[in-house]
């Protein structure tokens, strides 16, 4: 029996200090997020008293697992939205939904072309691509940009941590064997529903700090004849979409089609929406100048590839050690609920190191072995892991400064206004999600 106790004790420690360990490597020294998640993981094993071989073992099967079911997926997804970044298809898509809204409701017009755009485009980019749009609208209404700014932040913010093909939840579902179109499906929903909340207290917080209107430069000419086709901007991302729900709805009932199965697998889709996004929106550039582009968008795909693929390792030790049956175990038999663990986890990692996309892998790595013990499912536990991780985009994120930079905010009001807005959205998210555990 005290065998036993000294065991367990000694997984609990194994657990903390492995985590300890990412968070120091990650703040405080040169050593990036994919060997600190690898690093971890070797040290977590040993700790945990496993052999050395078969720490490796588990690195090596966890690593390969995740990424043999999500790697293509991502490098497509990203080669799609730098295709839609370089040729004004994002820009497009922006003055489309200008059209069908308004000019009066430009709050609404931002947050809808964040929240669609997201979807394919990182956020960072995202607003880096419509703050011209953002401030235009604001010299033409007088409106604020700390409200626009907001509202445009927000949109892309939603997205980017709910709505695959993401990095982010792409990676979480991979990790916890959630199913692509489900996430979607979901992940949709509750950012819909967050949506409102956004733009109410975005119009809130703006009334309470003093208006910054961007000085007058060149008019943004949303009629320019270099941007691509309306229709063929939406393409690449309505078509995989359809392809990815039809296939998901297809085996909810049962049907066994070979042609869905096969065009609406995620990879299959996303390729055929890349395939569209090329030969669509780039008669203009030259062949080069294309392989160029999507050769430098693997450089980003590669860096969440390895993320993701040393969060598959490092959830694969810790279910080989027994630490995540144990800590499960104990969390069961406990009065703490369940799916408040995902939420605060990704929410203290998204807080003390910046980045949701690692707040988000890191904690699904660490919860994957637990799952079937928590009692909750692997959706839920999905939609609270990335509700968790909007919370806050506070000064050690890169998007709180592109955010507030590019909206001519100063860190405190960016503090006053963005950091509360994404706080909020989260808090609005944690209850949403919290009620949909009571049905899915």
């Amino acid at each position: 029996m005290i065998v036993q106790r000294r065991l367990n004790m000694q997984l609990v420690i194994a657990l903390l200090l492995g985590l300890a360990l990412v968070i120091f490597f990650i703040l405080k020294t040169k050593i990036q997020a994919f060997p600190a998640l690898l690093i971890s993981a070797i040290f977590i094993g040993l700790l945990a008293g496993m052999p050395t071989n078969e720490i490796m073992a588990s690195i090596s099967s966890g690593f390969g697992g995740t990424l043999s079911s999500i790697g293509i997926v991502i490098g497509l997804g990203v080669m799609m939205g730098k295709i839609l970044e370089v040729t004004g298809g994002a820009k497009k898509m922006a003055s489309v939904i200008l059209k069908l809204v308004g000019i009066k409701r430009t709050e609404v017009v931002l947050l809808l072309s964040g929240w669609l755009i997201s979807i394919p485009v990182f956020c960072d980019s995202g607003f880096v691509i419509l703050s011209e749009l953002a401030k235009e609208f604001s010299r033409n209404t007088k409106k604020s940009m700390v409200k626009l700014g907001c509202c445009l932040g927000a949109g892309l913010y939603l997205t980017h941590h709910l709505v695959p093909p993401t990095p982010g939840p792409l990676g979480v579902a991979a990790i916890l064997g959630v199913d692509v179109g489900q996430l979607i499906i979901w992940g949709t929903t509750v950012s819909i529903l967050m949506m409102p909340v956004a733009l109410i207290y975005s119009k809130y917080i703006s009334n309470k700090l003093p208006d910054i209107i961007p000085e007058s430069t060149s008019e943004v000419k949303f009629t320019d004849e270099n941007l691509p086709n309306g229709l063929m901007s939406f393409l690449p991302i309505i078509v995989p979409v359809i392809l990815i729900l039809i296939n998901t709805v297809s085996t909810a009932k049962g049907i066994n089609n070979p042609i869905i199965s096969l065009v609406g697998n995620p990879i299959t889709a996303i390729l055929i929406g890349t395939l569209i996004a090329i030969y669509g929106l780039t008669a203009s550039v030259s062949r080069d100048e294309v392989v160029r582009t999507l050769e430098a968008s693997l450089a980003d795909a590669g860096l969440i590839i390895c993320i993701t693929g040393a969060g598959g390792a490092l959830g694969s030790v810790l279910r080989t050690s027994g630490i995540g049956d144990y800590v499960a175990n104990i969390i069961a038999s406990s009065s703490f609920p369940p799916i408040l663990l995902p939420m605060i986890m990704s929410s203290l990692l998204k807080l003390s190191q910046g980045s949701g996309t690692v707040a988000m892998i890191t904690t699904a790595s660490i919860l994957s072995p637990m799952i079937s013990g928590l009692g909750i499912s692997p959706l839920i536990t999905t939609l609270a892991i990335c509700i968790g991780a909007q919370c806050a985009s506070i000064i050690n994120d890169s998007y709180f400064w592109v955010v507030t930079k590019f909206s001519g905010m100063d860190v405190k009001v960016g503090l006053k206004a963005w950091s509360t807005t994404t706080c909020v959205m989260s808090i609005t998210g944690c209850f949403i999600v919290f009620i949909f555990s009571f049905f899915l």
